[in-house]
């Protein structure tokens, strides 16, 4: 690894715009255990253990909007300057006890006093102004760099010991919910390079990571908050779902996370929002789908509440938005598309009557495991097109090849393509979705128009409530101008919880479990 670089206090840092991809996950882990390679894990009062569906690609903190790598990372061992609070939407103070927009493009954080990291140094400006930095600046290619800076340009300034101000190209009204994703690291890190074992300001710190076996965190002890109850956390992982539920309700693990209702979690098994949504992407630049009624049709076939009631047994609702009602932008007004095979037959008739190739096959692609009974959703799909007159092969596959199809740059002759993706946006904001998804370059769009374009590029100067109006229109305006979407449902996690441990999830809990959130459980009522 390349030497750490230090930074000096009032130090300008300048952005090197680097193109990468977001969602590259670098192989990091080797299999040796980071701190301690004699432990015992013997079941304890005092300690979580956790079953995750995969294991963390990267404990990387600049990583950490990856949901396999925040699950563990976020708010346990890093923390940023400004969080989320996922209920009220609200940002609130965390490694930063204020900030404001200083000037058109300026935005000033000042530093919490007093706090630690979990080596024993003191957190101040400069670190926070590194950990920008080497998040969006880097050439290292952060997944937080990609999925929330994209290619904005910071200039960031370590003004004195509790002072740091970030610049921006043009003005940015979000920019405060854009660095609550950069998490906190020393500035003796590696600027160069990812690191395996990050050392962060939060209540818990890597005790050891046997690769591919288990990975432990243990309280940190100078923490600056309050300190939680439990001392330790043990995660491991299995990628079946009724396994992973029979862990909890066997007593080999008190919480399990992304069970689907049919996983077995039983009386132990709770039901939240996950902020994800399922959707059909269509590909308009191939006929017969470049046919605004084919997609049309499409859009009419999908039986959502059928979908919704039959095989997620009720944990969900039908979408008409790629957003969840957390998210700065919903509108609550805004209904999903009724289902209509009639209608749907008759659009995919006048198509072919004019000329229109209906009867080119579509591939219907999917994810293996992408959510629970996604085989089941993709079939009673494939099936409904079918009956509207279309031609629809399925095609299931790992998250390797759907990928290829889901980001930027999409394959070339590939026929048309259904696409099934499912969208967690983790920022709160609209912005965040409609620039990915919508916008005629976005990174996971097919397509868009400039009229549209400017729709999305108008609502993103705005702030409060007028923002607010502005990408609900945005978002309502979508299937009328571009339907490059068949929204399916807003989603509902299941999650295994034992009764020793008193939690509450929340729509946050797929992408940041928050281990100082759990308590033990008052079990004395129940003998």
């Amino acid at each position: 690894m390349s030497p750490a670089r230090s930074l000096q206090q009032g130090t300008r840092y300048r952005a090197v715009v680097v193109a990468t991809a977001a969602l590259t996950v670098p192989a990091l882990v080797t299999g040796c255990s980071v701190a301690n390679s004699s432990h015992s894990d013997a079941a304890s009062p005092d300690t979580l253990r956790i079953v995750l569906p995969q294991e963390p690609p990267t404990l990387e903190p600049c990583d950490a909007s990856l949901t396999s790598t925040g699950v563990v990372v976020r708010s346990n061992i890093t923390e940023p300057l400004v969080e989320r609070n996922a209920d009220t939407g609200d940002l609130e103070p965390k490694l930063a006890d204020s900030w404001e927009q200083t000037s058109d493009t300026v935005w000033t954080f000042r530093i919490r006093p007093g706090v630690t990291f979990s080596d024993g140094s003191a957190f101040d400006a400069e670190d926070a102004a590194f950990s920008i930095d080497r998040t969006v600046n880097s050439t290292i290619g952060c997944d937080v760099d990609g999925y929330v800076f994209g290619d904005d340009a910071l200039v960031v300034n370590a003004i004195d010991p509790s002072t740091v101000t970030v610049q921006t190209p043009v003005a940015d009204p979000i920019l405060p919910l854009r660095i609550s994703f950069v998490e906190m690291v020393p500035s003796t890190t590696d600027a160069q390079d990812k690191v395996r074992d990050p050392i962060g300001t939060g209540p818990y710190k890597i005790d050891y990571w046997d690769h591919g076996q288990r990975l432990a965190l243990v309280r940190n002890d100078t923490y600056w908050g309050t300190a939680p109850e439990y001392t330790r956390a043990i995660y491991q992982w299995r990628t079946e779902g009724s396994v992973r539920a029979a862990m909890v309700t066997n007593d080999e693990a008190e919480l399990a996370t992304y069970l689907g209702p049919e996983d077995g979690a039983g009386d132990l098994g709770v039901a939240y929002p996950n902020n994800e949504t399922t959707a059909l992407r269509m590909m308009a630049t191939e006929p017969p789908l470049d046919d605004y009624r084919v997609r049309e049709a499409i859009d009419l076939s999908v039986n959502r509440a059928g979908i919704v009631k039959a095989l997620f047994q009720g944990l969900g609702e039908p979408a008409g938005q790629l957003v969840g009602s957390s998210i700065v932008g919903f509108d609550p007004d805004l209904q999903p598309t009724p289902y209509d095979s009639d209608r749907a037959a008759q659009l995919v008739a006048e198509a072919k009557a004019d000329g229109v190739p209906v009867d080119n096959q579509i591939r219907l692609i999917g994810r293996t495991g992408q959510f629970p009974k996604i085989n089941e959703t993709i079939e009673v799909i494939q099936n409904s097109l079918s009956k509207a007159g279309l031609n629809v092969k399925i095609e299931m596959m790992d998250t390797a090849g759907q990928m290829q199809y889901q980001i930027r740059p999409f394959p070339q002759g590939t026929g048309p393509i259904l696409l099934m993706i499912q969208h967690g946006n983790q920022a709160g904001d609209a912005q965040f979705t409609v620039d990915q998804y919508m916008r005629s370059d976005g990174y996971q769009s097919y397509f868009g128009s400039p009229g549209y374009d400017a729709q999305i590029d108008a609502a993103e100067k705005l702030v409060g409530d007028a923002r607010q109006d502005a990408f609900a229109s945005v978002l309502a305006n979508e299937p009328k101008e571009i339907r490059q979407f068949a929204y399916i449902a807003h989603m509902n996690a299941v999650l295994a919880k034992s009764p020793t441990v008193q939690y509450t999830p929340n729509s946050a809990t797929g992408d940041e479990m928050r281990l100082s959130e759990m308590t033990h459980a008052d079990t004395s009522a129940n003998g």
